[in-house]
């Protein structure tokens, strides 16, 4: 897109209008909702893939110009969410990954829980291969026999759904084998006789009952992990939080987090998740919103009275639910419905809504329910920083100019905030904007007072927290104290349940989905099964299946695999292109991937009970 689009009425199409034209009904609609409704009437989402620039200004233009708490970005909601807590909860601050990448080449020792590092991107690949050329041990903790699986030394295949009832088995393993490390968790941890309390019930035989993996080879994943001098547990960040808490426990328990090549991480696609100020409950610099020293600083800086930042989060319903339910929702970079979870929920609630504004580079499905368009720059287009796995920031240059009518979302920002009035400086340029960052990060977690562009491009990137020009970066976190108050590590018991949906005689099948590689993905999706099972459901390579469950259908196209087990079938992460299905995944945590279901699969042609659509075409339609 290179013009904006403006829909005059409900019901009326999106047609062409000036850059004045569509902020001037931007800014007067929302004026009229605030006077008319509070200033919470209006929600605020970004993109994951935002610049640290635009994720900072989206967070300050939420808070200044709109004064409104509901604020989220797209690795900000959810399970990520959930996650970040996680790690915050025992860290004191979210840090996804414990150290500079080639740590991860140099281990002894990686339990990686969920994920294919085949399918991971490069650079984390890249250390993973050279950590096996170098003979470290590799533990692969996955339903699937993915390409990582097969090259582990030790592939522990669970059932769906039971990872962190592996983890406090393997915990319980090692505090009754004697390789829990004592020194350790007396020096550096707190709450570890309440945890050992409560993983007493994992005992191995329950365990190996309950996740089908031997205790033969629990005791072998500990030994491994235990033996070497510089070991990491690593999971992905879109795992539910029990799974994250679990496995952080016992990279606690055995001394790996803040000891230096080793620890726990979350490998997770967008960088390290921060947000630099745009989740709602955390200002610049990853502090509490609720830290009266931090909401005087940022206020400082934003030239604003402290009063005026919001003081709570919004609701835990999430941001377009409950029953104050925003009235308009701004979108950067983000196509919320082909993204969403339960597709049809996120669709109504967008087409109830007095006014939605969509901020992106391309007409997406979002895009099309809203009342106002605007064509922002993509990625290419545009300058500014981000964050990278390790918490290194980076400088990320324009490539190519936008096309003639683009504006990127750092100029969208600054006209919207002049056309509000919003008090304080605005800018388009993202190093001024960087610049800012810096100051109202100052003293937080994520500080990164001591960066500049100039830095930057003389030390190829530098790692947070940084508060001081003359500081060198923090590549390592923890190393001599945890980022809580009293300097220790929290240990925070979980007791799963299994999976959210079990199998019974209706519903046989585990359904689980994965990652695949770039290009990878298929039209329509593949259904994998293992080859025993296709021969006694009649079902042959190729055949069109369709996947019933209790939350809905999917069809695909059958593929065997013997790398599953034979009571599990896979299908991939999000597919889709224009015009094509997309996967609505109604899961009970509200992500479409790294979940389990109770399925049954049969060939297309039999009749379907189930009515509602687990995943549906544009405009909310069942899809195939």
């Amino acid at each position: 897109m290179t013009t904006p689009l403006l829909r005059v009425h409900p019901g009326a199409p999106l047609e062409p209008v000036s850059w004045d034209s569509a902020l001037a009904v931007v800014a007067a609609r929302l004026r009229v909702l605030r006077e008319a409704h509070g200033d919470g009437t209006v929600a605020v989402f970004g993109g994951c893939g935002m610049t640290n620039e635009k994720a900072y200004q989206l967070g300050k233009f939420a808070r200044v110009a709109l004064r409104t708490p509901r604020l989220a970005f797209g690795d900000g909601t959810g399970v990520p969410a959930r996650t970040a807590a996680a790690l915050t909860r025992a860290f004191g601050v979210d840090r996804a990954f414990p150290g500079p990448l080639p740590d991860v080449g140099e281990a002894d020792a990686l339990l990686l829980v969920g994920g294919d590092a085949e399918a991971a991107a490069p650079p984390f690949l890249r250390q993973v291969r050279r950590m096996r050329e170098g003979g470290a041990a590799l533990i692969v903790v996955d339903p699937r026999r993915t390409e990582s699986a097969r090259a582990a030394d030790l592939h522990l295949q669970i059932t769906p759904g039971t990872e962190p009832v592996l983890a406090n088995g393997l915990l319980f393993l090692a505090i009754a084998d004697g390789l829990a490390d004592g020194g350790y968790i007396a020096a550096r941890t707190t709450g570890f006789d309440r945890l050992r309390t409560a993983v007493g019930g994992y005992w191995p035989e329950r365990v190996e009952r309950l996740t089908g993996v031997p205790v033969a080879r629990m005791r072998e994943a500990v030994r491994l992990l235990a033996a070497g001098r510089r070991s990491l547990v690593l999971t992905e960040r879109d795992r539910a939080a029990d799974t994250v808490a679990a496995y952080l426990n016992l990279a606690l328990a055995l001394g790996l987090p803040g000891t230096a090549g080793s620890g726990f991480g979350c490998v997770t696609d967008p960088g390290d998740g921060r947000g630099h100020g745009q989740k709602a409950a955390r200002l610049p610099g990853d502090r509490p919103l609720d830290d009266p020293a931090a909401r005087a600083h940022v206020a400082r800086v934003w030239g604003v009275d402290p009063a005026v930042l919001p003081t709570a989060p919004p609701p835990a319903d999430g941001l377009l639910g409950g029953r104050d339910a925003p009235r308009a929702l701004l979108v950067f970079g983000s196509d919320q419905v082909a993204a969403a979870a339960r597709a049809g929920v996120v669709e109504q609630r967008l087409n109830a809504l007095d006014l939605l504004v969509v901020a992106d580079h391309e007409l997406s499905e979002t895009a099309l329910r809203a009342d106002v368009v605007l064509p922002v720059a993509r990625w290419a287009e545009e300058s500014g920083t981000t964050t990278s796995l390790e918490g290194r920031v980076l400088r990320r240059r324009r490539a190519v100019p936008p096309p003639q009518g683009v504006r990127t979302d750092l100029a969208v920002l600054r006209d919207l905030a002049g056309r509000l009035a919003a008090p304080g400086r605005w800018s388009a340029e993202p190093e001024e904007v960087f610049g800012e960052l810096a100051r109202a990060s100052a003293g937080g977690p994520a500080d990164c007072a001591g960066v500049s562009y100039a830095r930057l491009d003389a030390e190829d990137g530098v790692c947070l927290p940084c508060p001081s020009a003359e500081h060198p970066g923090t590549p390592r976190p923890f190393l001599d104290r945890f980022a809580t108050r009293d300097g220790l590590a929290r240990f925070v018991a979980v007791d799963p349940v299994g999976p959210a949906e079990d199998v019974d005689a209706r519903y046989p099948l585990y359904l689980t989905t994965g990652r695949v590689a770039a290009g990878a993905q298929e039209e329509p999706p593949f259904v994998e099964l293992h080859p025993d099972l296709g021969e006694r459901l009649g079902i042959g390579p190729g055949a069109m299946v369709r996947v019933s469950g209790r939350r809905g259908v999917a069809i695909g196209r059958a593929r065997y695999s013997a790398a599953l087990r034979e009571d599990t079938v896979a299908m991939p992460a999000p597919w889709g292109g224009e015009g094509t299905a997309r996967p609505r995944a109604a899961a009970a945590a509200g992500v479409p991937w790294s979940v389990v279901w109770a399925v049954r699969i049969e060939p297309v042609g039999l009749p379907d009970p189930v009515a509602p659509a687990m995943f549906e075409g544009p405009g909310g339609a069942p899809g195939a």
